[in-house]
């Protein structure tokens, strides 16, 4: 009877543990955020993806009440910070990441510690770059037709300066040099704001970019020569499109948020609803515009299910391009 007992004991004990893990857990999701929130920003400040990533978590911490923290986490063609959460960062929602389509090629590319479908926790679809070929004003090429010319007399030399190798404006430019039958010499950056520097200083002679470039253009720095949307920009109607132009290259390269594989649910659709109110702020509107870029929005479900199509879809294109891992 004695040892029945303590078997009845036991199972009590074992049973109300359960229940009171079960009542807890809720209480825990109820409770975020409790203390701030980082956000990953793995491109360095200054860039148009830290401009945009700072209103949006300005936004959205009015929306939980907590700060949210930038951190920039430049490096491996914006890979760097976002496989630094995959490897160390907690589920708990108070690390997440601001997660470039360069994750979705860089594991196609080369051996990953991670996956970047099944080790990360999709919340929201936030936007899409506006991509733009520029050089310096004093830059001898007035066209980007000038540039490819001088490329074919000179295969291998004529550089180009981009955010990191297999991030979009690297492997857009490369696509196109393939259908331009031209060889370019890639130079990559840890990000935009390097990038900037280095071309207005002279030390690459044009670069492939988001439009972090855009203060520089239409302050008279730098001359913007082409864009890659699908159609001319509204804010420099007179620059050419790559399609136009008859290079068969378009990119937007949408982006989003994500956190570390295995959230609770509960905190994912926070995040979500905070930085869905945030995106839908007319501040958040104004920095676009500056950037001149579109709002891109995907729930979390939607933007799994499209970052799983893209995947998929850039396999064949850097297959194509000789850059797939060895």
């Amino acid at each position: 009877m004695s040892m029945l007992r303590n078997r009845r004991s036991l199972l009590a004990v074992t049973l109300a543990s359960l229940a009171g893990a079960c009542f807890t857990a809720p209480a825990a999701a109820s409770d975020f955020p409790s203390k701030p929130i980082t956000l990953l920003v793995p491109f360095p400040a200054g860039g148009s993806t830290d401009r945009h990533m700072r209103t949006l978590a300005d936004l959205a911490s009015k929306q939980l009440g907590q700060p949210i923290i930038v951190e920039n986490k430049p490096g491996a063609g914006g890979t760097l910070g976002p496989g630094i959460m995959a490897r160390t960062a907690r589920p708990d929602g108070y690390t997440i990441t601001q997660f470039p389509m360069s994750m979705l090629r860089m594991a196609h590319m080369q051996k990953t510690a991670w996956n970047p479908l099944t080790d990360f926790t999709y919340i929201i679809g936030v936007s899409g770059y506006t991509f733009g070929f520029t050089v310096r004003s004093d830059s001898p090429y007035k066209s980007f037709n000038e540039y490819i010319t001088a490329a074919r007399k000179n295969p291998g030399k004529v550089e180009y300066g981009s955010t990191g190798i297999g991030s979009s404006p690297h492997l857009l430019m490369e696509e196109l040099a393939g259908n331009a039958k031209v060889t370019l010499n890639h130079v990559p950056f840890k990000g935009n704001a390097d990038l900037q520097q280095a071309l207005l200083g002279g030390h690459v002679g044009a670069q492939s970019d988001a439009s972090g470039w855009d203060t520089y253009v239409d302050g008279g720095q730098m001359r913007l020569l082409m864009t890659f949307g699908e159609k001319r920009t509204q804010r420099w109607p007179d620059v050419p499109t790559a399609k136009e132009l008859g290079y068969g290259v378009v990119s937007t390269s949408p982006y989003g948020l994500v956190g570390p594989k295995g959230m609770d649910p509960a905190i994912v659709a926070k995040l979500h609803d905070a930085f869905k109110k945030a995106m839908d702020d007319p501040r958040h509107a104004e920095v676009l515009k500056q950037l001149n870029q579109d709002a891109w929005y995907r729930s979390g479900p939607d933007y799994l299910q499209w970052a799983k199509e893209a995947y998929a879809k850039d396999k064949v294109l850097i297959d194509r391009l000789g850059l797939s891992a060895q």
